[in-house]
């Protein structure tokens, strides 16, 4: 019997040799996905774990939906994602593709208790932070950071070892200091060293974090997180001024716009035109029309539609403005109080002829996705928008200076400025100059327009403030000088800008009035204007 017990287990050997190997080679991630459903909470540990092992590129997507409650297994035994918030929309787990007819009380749940999830969150922040790709390394260790998840320390800390990128290191650093400055198992040393890198950091994320140890227990961690918190608000205070100055010539900017063509009716024709901010309007709706047909005749060219706008928007204002001084400024001039009647009446017929065309309500213009976004120069964020805003300002500034002093037409409008008469004797035809200049001036600001719908409503009465800035500019700077105008819109924009800081906005406009006020008194031509004669 002995010996029939020992031939059998020779004869068995290699088969159970073979089911061992067999139980414990790796499964695939198909499978070990497929068994989450029905896995116990233990076993359900086990399986991502295995599954982070795997390397598979959807592994922390399917972790992330698991711990986030997004995880569903369908009648059929498919496992999917979730992926619109309204419960419409799911896709393979494994391969990404979009599953229609899904709804959700179709699918169940895979479940996960407390202890499961906390796992879940930290092996999440390992995958995303253990990435291949910098950017999803610097998105999770920015989210890191905002989280301060104590179960993310450790993922932090090994990923600190292996990361070769600066700045992914320098985040991940600062993620761990606000992770260790909420922790009670810290030691006070490692948590002095964690101010230090957070005052280092010196954003309003970093204060918020070190106002969090007002009341820690030790004296000197007290003392240290108050000495922090100072150098941080002095650092915010600096870089905020410099945001307000950013600010001030990007307003600076939109106003030059504005102004640019009152500086050549106004300041070059001495024609008060207080329609002015009306050929900021027609711009405006140039655009929102120009996307309207690109919208339905040709989507693909949506991206540039602003860049396509901003010249017929110039046509448009142009050809307008030749159609106000020909019909009625020329019959004016000489006579500035019945001009001024004139054109403000025209700005109210313009603006009850566009409410009525497009209706009283804001139209819709986006901007183009390769504007949309900011990049950050130490804390000074920079909107991609408003840098396209001062970049077009003083490109439309140098090409208009260029314009008048370097062509014919420019060469003639200078002389009839100067001379009429004397001008008239050589053969200038003054009246046809008259009108291309304030042709010239309304299609400027109307290109203006086609800017300014970046950061303005695009409303029928969008034009009047406008008006009266641009008035302001062109007289504080001087009239008739382009570069008068530059530093009056610079000017301006920043007194605006900075008495937005402790002014309501409809209080802070004084300040650009009251400097006015100045410039007429102790130079009443004007900063850069020509002294009168």
């Amino acid at each position: 019997m002995f010996r029939f017990l020992i031939l059998a287990a020779l004869l068995f050997a290699p088969l159970t040799t073979g089911f061992a190997q067999a139980a414990e080679s790796p499964r695939t991630p198909q499978e070990l996905v497929a068994e989450l459903p029905t896995a116990d909470f233990e076993r359900k540990t086990e399986i991502v774990n295995a599954l982070a092992a795997s390397g598979h590129p959807r592994a922390g997507l399917i972790i992330g939906a698991l711990g986030a409650g997004t995880l569903f297994s369908s009648a059929d035994g498919k496992i999917v994602l979730q992926t619109s918030e309204d419960g419409k929309s799911y896709s393979d787990a494994l391969t990404g593709n979009l599953i229609s007819g899904l709804s959700e009380d179709q699918l169940t749940k895979i479940g996960v208790n407390n202890r499961l999830r906390r796992d879940l969150r930290g092996l999440s922040a390992r995958l995303s932070l253990m990435s291949l790709d910098p950017q999803t390394r610097r998105k999770s260790a920015a989210d890191a950071f905002t989280a301060h998840d104590p179960e993310t320390l450790p993922a932090i800390e090994e990923a600190m070892k292996k990361e070769s990128v600066p700045s992914i290191r320098q985040a991940l650093d600062e993620a761990r200091a606000a992770i260790v400055l909420q922790s009670d198992d810290s030691s006070q040393n490692d948590k002095l060293t964690a101010v230090n890198t957070l005052r280092a950091r010196g954003d309003r994320d970093a204060l918020n974090a070190l106002l969090g140890l007002r009341t820690a227990d030790s004296q000197t961690l007290r003392n240290a997180a108050a000495a922090a918190v100072k150098d941080v608000e002095s650092s915010l205070a600096y870089w905020g001024a410099l945001q307000n100055v950013y600010y001030g010539l990007s307003l600076g900017s939109v106003l030059l716009l504005a102004a640019i063509g009152l500086a050549i009716t106004f300041g070059v024709m001495g024609v008060i035109n207080m329609a002015h901010g009306e050929m900021i309007m027609l711009g405006a709706y140039t655009t929102y029309m120009v996307q309207q047909v690109l919208a339905s005749a040709a989507p693909a060219l949506m991206p540039w539609a602003l860049p396509l706008a901003i010249p017929m928007a110039f046509l448009v204002a142009g050809a307008t403005g030749i159609l106000i001084e020909r019909s009625i400024i020329r019959f004016l001039y000489g006579r500035p109080l019945e001009t001024l009647l004139a054109t403000w009446g025209l700005s109210l017929l313009m603006q009850q002829g566009v409410r009525t065309i497009f209706g009283p309500t804001k139209k819709p213009v986006t901007a183009p996705t390769w504007m949309s976004g900011s990049f950050d120069i130490g804390h000074l964020t920079i909107t991609f928008s408003r840098l396209a805003i001062i970049i077009f300002a003083l490109a439309a500034f140098s090409l208009l200076t260029m314009f008048l002093k370097r062509t014919h037409f420019g060469m003639q409008m200078r002389a009839v400025t100067q001379n009429r008469k004397m001008a008239s004797a050589m053969g200038v035809r003054t009246n046809w100059v008259d009108a291309l200049t304030f042709g010239l001036g309304a299609a400027c600001v109307g290109a203006a327009g086609s800017m300014l719908v970046l950061i303005i409503d695009v409303t029928p009465p969008l034009g009047p403030a406008y008006t009266l800035l641009a008035f302001v500019i062109v007289i504080t700077g001087g009239l008739g000088s382009m570069p008068g105008a530059l530093l009056g819109g610079v000017l301006i924009g920043l007194t605006e800008a900075m008495a937005g800081l402790f002014f309501t906005p409809s209080a802070k406009s004084m300040f650009s009035f009251g400097l006015l006020v100045l410039v007429l008194l102790f130079r009443p031509q004007g900063i850069l204007g020509k002294r009168l004669s």
